[in-house]
């Protein structure tokens, strides 16, 4: 539940945020009109973020058992690889990400017709689309029940929640320190993700190793116990992996968080080098 709660709020708050730039610049420069069209292009954005769920979420249910564990582990693999693919975009571009969007709006009004639609459509169903398959790959690996589907429900609803405050201006959050440690959060999170997709992997036959393990805590954290169900439900640790499921899990993690976390190295500027050899020719 927690985990899905934090992958609703970080990626639904990314899209708040998107909306409220696209909204307050067409505010901002007069075009108050054309927000019905940003609002259309919002909705066709939820409307094919949820058929995209619904869809893997009841396609997956009419398979055979191997099958769909060869589904799901395919998949899980897929939301992890656009899940990091978006964190590091976002620490990338998020600086840039307000002129961006604004230079795209301004085409798209001069465009007319639909184009504003087609914008704010795009901006916004990246962010679902991946959103709807992330969310589906943790709810796989943390198991059925409500409350996985309860967690990212609240995580989206305090997402919108907080963008609307952050927009009004009601409310000013460090949104550098907040998409640095949600991101940090979401590493450990699509780890344990990935691991299970390796494990689907195993019990679907296409990887070996389902019944070597690396070890079996089952006895000390039982996972029908309430800290069982915490590191399960957080970061879809279980007591009892196999070899290759640790593997996957440090294989992902390490090198990923050591990306993440690492400072860029200074730049040396270009100009610096031909600026020191004019300097030296002149005292000759």
């Amino acid at each position: 539940m927690v985990a899905n709660m934090v992958i609703g709020l970080r990626e639904g708050l990314e899209a708040a945020l998107v909306v409220g730039i696209l909204v307050a610049y067409l505010v901002r420069t007069g075009n108050r009109a054309k927000l019905p069209s940003v609002w259309l292009g919002v909705g066709l954005a939820v409307v094919l973020s949820l058929t995209f769920g619904a869809v893997l979420t009841f396609s997956s249910r009419e398979m055979a058992e191997q099958t769909e564990a060869i589904f799901a582990g395919t998949l899980s693999i897929l939301a992890v690889g656009f899940v990091t693919w978006m964190i590091f975009w976002m620490r990338r571009t998020a600086r840039h990400l307000a002129g961006e969007l604004h230079g795209k709006l301004d085409r798209a009004v001069s465009a007319g017709g639909w184009a504003i639609v087609l914008v704010a459509f795009l901006a916004v169903a990246r962010e679902g689309l991946e959103t709807s398959l992330f969310i589906w790959a943790a709810v796989q690996s943390t198991g059925s029940g409500a409350d996985p589907v309860v967690g990212a429900a609240l995580g989206l609803t305090g997402a919108v929640v907080l963008g609307y405050l952050v927009y009004r201006g009601a409310l000013k959050i460090n949104l550098a320190t907040f998409f640095t440690w949600t991101g940090a959060a979401l590493i450990a999170i699509a780890a344990g993700v990935f691991a299970y997709a390796i494990h689907d992997l195993q019990e679907g036959g296409l990887l070996p190793g389902a019944d070597t393990l690396a070890f079996d805590l089952t006895a000390q954290i039982p996972p029908e116990s309430w800290y069982g169900s915490l590191l399960k439900g957080i970061f879809n640790i279980s007591p009892a992996p196999s070899v290759l499921e640790v593997v996957a899990w440090l294989g992902y993690l390490v090198p990923v968080a050591y990306l993440y976390f690492r400072k860029p190295r200074a730049v040396t500027s270009p100009s610096a080098a031909p600026v020191r050899a004019a300097a030296g020719s002149t005292t000759n």
